[in-house]
């Protein structure tokens, strides 16, 4: 799901607490076949380490006349991750890639210059119910990768290392948490861990990674006394060692990373340090100037006139 049609945050989010930098809310959007909730860019936060956007989609059930068609479409200047809970995505890329990504798995699609792909349900669940739960974030890349060439790697559940103590189990999906290492491989030093508490469980999050945030996708959690409740987006301030408790039990991301250190426009689908960057890439969509997706070729989502 790399274009959703969802709306940015609302401005003027609140934290409550003093380790707490900001509080995102994000709006929620029905795209038709189910809800979108949007967390990152934001009036107030535009990145949390390199992740400049940060989608929930789902959970939601499509009836058997529904399908997930996200047709062709261009990125540049940032790699795509799928990671799903929940449901079975068939990806398809101007490189040739064809992939189903399934439940655990981490689908991660550089574009560097530019790659156009497509994600359905597959075709062999076509006609069915199905179920459809996940995420979808970009990772802007860093100054000097921007225009590497386009790749796509797919890792499955069995290869990401997984933590299991005191009432926390996880798996780490890129990047380095709890002494466990992700083989999934990024330009720039990036966490992103799925974790879940049980009643009662805390996780202590080092400052390690220059800038941190975590998404609560079901439950509440608790950090320094102040309660949560789910679909919220709180960024960490630097620095702090965090405590995060879930009296009840919870299920979060962590992410984040290093800074980039320099600004990143996004417009669309285009991620750039460069706003002359993000015009070209325009004119290349407009023009039919990027590649085409093998097995993919009939359709695709015009430029937006704003």
């Amino acid at each position: 799901m790399s274009f959703f049609p969802g709306s940015d945050p609302s401005p003027g989010d609140a934290f409550a607490c003093d380790a707490i930098e900001l509080m995102v809310v994000p709006n929620a959007r029905d795209i038709g076949n189910f809800e979108v909730r949007r967390a990152l860019p934001t009036a107030r936060r535009r990145l949390v380490g390199p992740f400049i956007f940060f989608d929930r989609m789902g959970p939601a059930i499509l009836r058997a006349d529904q399908a997930l068609d996200v047709r062709p479409h261009p990125h540049i200047g940032l790699s795509t991750v799928t990671y799903l809970f929940d449901g079975k995505i068939r990806h398809r890329d101007s490189l040739g890639t064809e992939m189903v990504i399934e439940p655990g798995d981490v689908n991660l699609m550089t574009a560097g210059r530019g790659i156009v792909h497509s994600e359905r349900t597959p075709e062999e669940t076509r006609g069915h119910p199905s179920s459809i739960s996940g995420l979808q974030t970009w990772i802007a890349l860093p100054d000097g990768k921007e225009e590497i060439d386009p790749l796509f790697t797919h890792t499955t559940r069995d290869q990401l290392p997984e933590i299991a103590a005191d009432g926390v189990t996880g798996r780490i999906v890129i990047g380095n948490f709890a002494g466990e290492k992700s083989p999934v491989s990024l330009a720039t030093d990036t966490l992103y861990a799925d974790i879940a508490l049980e009643p009662g469980a805390r996780i202590q999050i080092p400052p390690d990674a220059e800038e941190r945030a975590i998404y609560t996708l079901s439950g509440s959690v608790s950090i320094r006394g102040d309660v949560f409740p789910a679909d919220r987006l709180l960024v960490f301030r630097p620095g702090d060692e965090i405590v995060v408790e879930a009296p009840d039990g919870a299920h979060f991301m962590l992410f984040g990373g290093a800074s980039l250190g320099s600004p990143r426009y996004i417009w669309w689908n285009f991620v750039s340090s460069s706003r002359e960057r993000i015009e070209q890439a325009k004119q290349e969509w407009r023009t039919g100037r990027f590649d085409i997706v093998p097995g993919d070729e009939e359709e695709f989502i015009p430029l937006p006139e704003k």
